[in-house]
């Protein structure tokens, strides 16, 4: 490629949500050709490039991100805002291309649809080969309807989605890794084992990675139609009890319960599904150690936290008593986002784990408390935020005093259908599994304290009051 490229990526890379490191000084240090989709006919060349990225901050580190690109002889006004570049002289794969204009292909309906037929090709034997990738396929009986249109979904983060019709969902994933993704890998064998609580597994894209290993680049699922965003659907449930003086924390709890059942049941087929650690003492000490690293360090940034240190510290050392500890694969990025309410019920998605952190981390058998912690301070936040919205009422004492009465059953609820449908004793939470239950509440919410202090300083109060009140039995009972 011409000395243009690695400009013209900075210059686009600022400009999207899922680069991750806007804010920081990087540099483009090279723009790889991973694979060739094909061409639209008529339409652009579909081009999937690599673009490795190093930092030149005190933390440093390098990243590398997919960018398939959609090259037109032409300047195309309808996709100017996902441009890129333009080159008198490209050159891919020994062909010269001549004068090109590049845009990013996840906006651009036509080459959106050079990768969907290249998923309904591979439905026929499973699997299709493309210069560089491999599309797969597991519901080969899935007739894909390639009259679909295309169109990204607004919102995205770290990754891209792309809706075809009302079937399917593409996710390509723009930070990539050699090795398997955790989403693909633990999606695949959840709808293999027919469990009904994850969007149908229709394919992925592999790729070459590095010395032999592999790159996923993406994946196909069901499109779920009638999904609500479920922390969409809590926030909601708190304004209508507001609005309309209900007891709105009675008339969520069912939904609470029938998502600590869909959860408990997602944790249970995963322990069948993959294996099982019986983790010693030396593990329990490793984690109560992190946790109070991650203490010390967020105190530096939230000196708040520093009165709630020798309490938080004493419940870190108790995990690190403990004899045993189990680990299994687990969601690992768990909130309230991450569940979409369907006319079939809850369905949990992005079982990609927390995208900051490495692939092999992400891969781990981790606790199923921290998946458990993670959705209980999603609730919480739902009525903190609506109670934090400007109101026409002089009653704001009342107002939290409600959304706080909301949370309280919502988490309470989630937490006794959770633990019933896993058979736990009497169907509640307790001993060791409550010690590390509350330490990876108390975990999750150190970390949002930092979060929010740099971020939404204006929010702090919602951890930190989640911190003061940990440990109070009504919370658990």
């Amino acid at each position: 490629m011409t000395p243009l490229v690695p400009d013209a990526f900075e210059g686009y890379l600022v400009r999207t949500r899922w680069f991750g490191g806007k804010g920081r000084p990087f540099r483009v240090t090279g723009v790889r050709t991973i694979a060739e989709m094909g061409s639209a006919d008529p339409g652009p060349a579909v081009i999937v490039h690599l673009v490795d990225v190093a930092y030149d901050d005190d933390e440093g580190g390098e990243d590398t991100y997919q960018v398939p690109l959609a090259y037109y002889a032409d300047p195309v006004d309808r996709l100017g805002h996902a441009f890129v570049g333009a080159w008198d002289d490209a050159v891919f794969g020994g062909v010269e291309l001549g004068s090109t204009w590049a845009y990013d292909a996840v906006h651009d309906r036509d080459a959106m649809h050079v990768w969907f037929e290249a998923f309904a090709d591979a439905g026929v034997d499973g699997s299709l080969a493309v210069p560089g990738a491999v599309f797969q396929r597991t519901r080969v009986d899935v007739e894909l309807d390639l009259d679909a249109a295309s169109s990204p979904l607004a919102g995205e983060q770290s990754n891209s989605s792309i809706r075809f019709g009302e079937q399917a969902i593409m996710k390509l994933f723009r930070k990539v890794t050699p090795g398997h993704n955790p989403d693909i890998e633990i999606h695949r064998a959840l709808t293999e084992a027919g469990n009904d609580f994850v969007a149908e597994l229709y394919g992925w894209i592999d790729a070459d990675g590095d010395e032999g290993s592999v790159r996923q680049l993406g994946m196909l699922q069901h499109f779920l139609r009638t999904a609500t965003d479920g922390f969409d659907l809590s926030m909601a449930s708190v304004r209508a009890m507001l609005a309309d003086d209900i007891d709105g924390a009675a008339s969520y709890a069912g939904e609470a319960r029938e998502l600590g059942r869909a959860v408990a049941r997602i944790h249970q087929d995963l322990r069948d599904l993959f294996p099982y650690e019986d983790r010693d003492a030396l593990a329990a000490g490793a984690l109560a150690d992190l946790m109070r690293d991650r203490l010390d360090q967020a105190i530096l940034a939230v000196p708040e936290l520093d009165s709630h240190a020798p309490r938080l510290r004493g419940l870190f050392a108790r995990v690190g008593e403990l004899k045993t500890l189990g680990a299994q694969r687990i969601h690992g990025d768990l909130h309230l986002g991450q569940a979409l309410r369907t006319v079939h019920g809850w369905k949990i998605v992005d079982f990609e784990g927390e995208p900051a952190k490495p692939l092999a981390v992400r891969s781990r058998p981790d606790s199923v408390w921290r998946d458990v912690a993670g959705m209980l301070r999603s609730f919480d936040y739902a009525p903190a935020v609506v109670s934090m919205a400007p109101a026409d009422t002089d009653d704001a004492g009342e107002r939290r005093e409600l959304c706080e009465r909301w949370g309280i059953a919502a988490r309470g609820a989630f937490l006794s259908a959770y633990a019933e449908e896993c058979g736990l004793p009497e169907g509640r939470v307790a001993g060791d599994d409550l010690l590390l239950l509350d330490a990876f509440v108390a975990d999750k919410a150190v970390y949002e304290a930092v979060y929010e202090k740099r971020n939404r300083p204006t929010w702090i109060g919602i951890p930190l009051a989640a911190i003061a009140r940990l440990g109070d039995p009504e919370e658990t009972a």
